[in-house]
């Protein structure tokens, strides 16, 4: 009857180089991330007609996200392999599964230090990467009286000479921010009344006739809606993009790894001993 040893056998994780492999992973990410914003703001210009489109700045920046996934975590997951303990008894195939699931280990310890501790910096880089996208529809509509100026100047916008006369209330346009806000969190369908009260408004203000007005209403709020489900789909995009460049850093770590313990466990830095006459 075979004898079972009472003393646990040493772990075989070596987190001295999955840490050393995510440090390494992390810094590289941070530093593709400002060429990459520094790449992308000399390709894009503030001026119409001039620079590279949105799509093609939208597919530049995706790729560029799992490109720079893919450098950062294989060379962590190389790191990582080359630094592991030498496993010199462990079977082959156990020492491949150990240094695949080390470079796993490797991509998720870089990933939650990058959102747990770095988060600030990253958010701050990335956000050049961002240009154009925005939070989404219900995002717009929770900050539209912070954000949603350009929409109620819109409403509002007219020939001083025509409205030299009107109320000048300084409550007015968070008034209309606020019920432009409802109706974007309705997907932007609004109320009969409040439809009549903005048109009110904007026909007073404005020197509109009612039915003008109305229209006027109709348009800015389609114009709001379009631009809120435009912001919700590049979120969307972006998400997507997030998530298929970390899903190849998790490839890249594991294959890095694994490439890295098998130079470890080889013997190829062996030099053949000479005999010295």
């Amino acid at each position: 009857m075979p004898v079972i040893s009472s003393v646990d056998a040493p772990s075989a994780t070596s987190w001295g180089a999955i840490f050393a492999g995510a440090v390494a992973s992390v810094a590289i990410t941070l530093f593709l991330f400002a060429f990459g914003v520094g790449a992308g703001l000399s390709a894009v210009s503030p001026w119409a007609g001039e620079g590279i489109s949105a799509t093609t700045t939208a597919w530049s920046a995706g790729l560029f996200l799992i490109a720079a996934a893919m450098i950062a975590s294989t060379v962590g997951g190389y790191l990582t392999g080359r630094l592991r303990a030498g496993w010199i008894d462990v079977h082959e195939d156990e020492r491949y599964f150990r240094d695949t699931a080390h470079g796993v280990v490797t991509w998720a310890v870089a990933t939650v230090f990058s959102v747990a501790v770095l988060g600030a910096a990253t958010t701050h880089i990335a956000s050049g990467l961002a240009t154009g996208a925005a939070a989404g529809s219900a995002g717009a509509a929770t900050t539209m009286a912070g954000s949603g100026n350009a929409t109620v100047d819109r409403l509002l916008r007219s020939n001083p000479a025509n409205n030299a006369a009107a109320a000048n209330d300084p409550n007015l346009s968070a008034s209309v921010s606020r019920i432009v806000a409802s109706a974007l969190a309705n997907k932007g369908q609004l109320a009969a009344d409040d439809r009549a009260y903005l048109a009110s408004i904007v026909a007073a203000r404005t020197g509109q006739s009612q039915a003008d007005a109305e229209r006027t209403v109709d348009q800015t709020i389609q114009s709001a809606k379009q631009a809120a489900d435009t912001a919700r789909r590049n979120a969307a995009k972006m998400a997507f993009w997030l998530a298929a460049s970390l899903l190849a850093g998790a490839f890249s770590a594991a294959l890095g790894a694994t490439v890295g313990g098998s130079l470890r466990s080889s013997t190829w830095w062996i030099t053949t001993a000479r005999t010295v006459p």
